[in-house]
């Protein structure tokens, strides 16, 4: 995520930063307190929420502009996002996550270890076959739903599509393997710490839970993509006349012959990429059974990513990977956490938006009671299994104008999670809607810079990649579309 107000994407599409977006909505919140009456429900015992509950309790107070002990104003509602909370909490507890999570995996990617990883199953042979470019979606939809690959897909592509032109694909198989899967994988993930985690943190639901529901489809959605790319490469490797990009490669087909291995013959695999990628390995099953066994949460949970760096970090400094020396990995810690800041910040501007609406409690006079009330009303004719459905339909489309994960989750989830209790739908369902309608669409949005910058390097126009994915971003949409109203169908949770 970028703290660009807007940033120039490769292709030449500004992309409005996620935090500008956020201090509008604050304005607009502000504004909404001296014209909407405050409201409030009576919870029941059961701890239901209901529309029939909802009564008006007050005028228009207007927020303040200095809030105090009691109000958030429009100046204070940054500091009171940031300050507001536990080590449990949607905001302290959850922004403090997020950093480790940033530091621990800046230190894992400074040892270069995943890269070599990768490269060397390109070293291996020097023309790839198909099932080999099926195996490439599936590690990189694994990097996807695991740490949220997304941007570093990149540098990937700048490896990968050449290679892949040489062995007598195309372009679009580049692109598709290394960011299609990673956007696959984010979409689809049990664990994405900047999608699911953030979402699940702000709707209050225990995070990581549901995590067999997200891992069957994340399964099901990467075997499908696999699938997909495997038949699609085998067709264009035996017929390349038939890719859509087949004249926009010719040039760059002749620019690769011959040029050897792209310098990557030097990705050999030494112990301590082993060592390394075995301790991201062990990681991810010990947050798992954490999780499912234990009932890790924020802290527990950080607590491993914080070992599985330091692990990185005394590995790194022991076998010299990357020439690091102790500085370079603590650097990569603090860079690492930098990097994430900017999510941390969103994720406490939206918890200021909140409370200075009145805060977020049902049972507490607040605008935002009022708010939800008109919008359960708006939903209330439709079926829940429709209001579940409408969800993700919303997401999709709102994900074409706010394209950062945890930008998104902080902008929507505040509202939408306790729509869902008015709306007969779970909370659980709802952060699955947002999961994969913030996710699938990334594939295709021209205001998305890492897809514009994947596509730069492989040299792949977007006009060319839309006529390519339009069909199987349809079928991702329709499996999503499935997921969700299953999830609703067996009261996910």
């Amino acid at each position: 995520m970028s703290s660009d107000a807007a940033r120039p994407t490769p292709g030449g599409v500004k992309q409005v930063d996620a935090f500008l977006i956020i201090l509008a909505v604050a304005v607009l919140a502000f504004a909404a307190t001296y014209v909407v009456p405050y409201g409030q429900f009576t919870v029941g015992t059961d701890g239901a929420v209901t529309q029939q509950s909802y009564a008006q309790v007050g005028g228009h107070p207007g927020a303040p502009l200095l809030g105090d002990e009691t109000r958030t104003g429009l100046l204070t509602f940054l500091f009171d996002g940031l300050v507001s909370g536990d080590r449990n909490s949607a905001s302290v507890g959850l922004m403090a996550f997020i950093l480790i999570i940033g530091g621990s995996f800046g230190v894992v990617m400074r040892t270069g270890a995943v890269e070599r990883a990768i490269r060397n199953s390109l070293t291996r042979r020097k023309k790839p076959n198909d099932f080999f470019v099926a195996s490439l979606f599936i590690v990189f939809s694994l990097a996807g739903a695991v740490f949220g690959m997304s941007e570093e897909a990149i540098v990937f592509t700048l490896i990968i599509a050449p290679a892949l032109l040489r062995a007598g694909y195309d372009s679009i198989t580049g692109v598709f393997c290394c960011y299609g899967a990673t956007q696959i994988g984010f979409a689809a993930s049990w664990m994405n710490p900047f999608n699911v985690v953030i979402a699940q943190g702000i709707a209050d639901v225990p995070i990581l839970s549901g995590a067999g529901f997200r891992i069957i489809m994340w399964t099901v959605f990467t075997l499908a993509g696999a699938a997909f790319i495997w038949r699609y490469a085998r067709k264009i490797r035996l017929n390349p006349a038939a890719s859509l990009s087949y004249q926009s490669d010719l040039k760059w087909r002749g620019e690769t012959a011959g040029t050897g291995s792209d310098n990557i013959s030097d990705a050999r695999l030494g112990i301590g990429d082993w060592l390394i990628l075995g301790l991201v390995a062990a990681g991810v099953v010990w947050v798992i059974w954490g999780v499912v066994a234990q009932g890790y949460y924020l802290a527990e949970i950080a607590a491993v990513f914080f070992t599985m760096g330091l692990g990185a970090g005394v590995i790194g400094r022991a076998f010299r990977m990357n020439g690091a020396g102790s500085g370079d990995l603590v650097a990569a810690f603090r860079n690492g956490a930098v990097q994430l800041a900017p999510a941390a910040i969103i994720v406490a501007a939206a918890k200021g938006v909140v409370l200075l609406l009145g805060g977020d409690d049902p049972a507490a006079p607040s605008v935002l009671n009022t708010l939800l009330f008109h919008a359960g009303a708006a939903t209330d004719a439709l079926p829940d299994w429709a209001a579940a459905w409408g969800m993700l339909a919303a997401q999709s489309g709102l994900n074409l104008f706010v394209v950062s994960g945890s930008g998104q989750a902080a902008l929507t989830m505040p509202l939408m999670a306790p729509l869902a209790d008015l709306s007969g739908v779970s909370r659980q369902t709802a952060v699955l809607a947002f999961q994969l309608g913030d996710g699938l669409t990334n594939i295709a949005v021209p205001a998305s810079a890492a897809l514009m910058g994947c596509l730069a390097a492989a040299r792949l126009d977007w006009i060319v990649w839309i006529r390519f994915i339009w069909r199987p971003l349809l079928a991702a949409l329709l499996g999503a579309s499935i997921f969700v109203l299953v999830a609703h169908a067996i009261g996910y949770s």
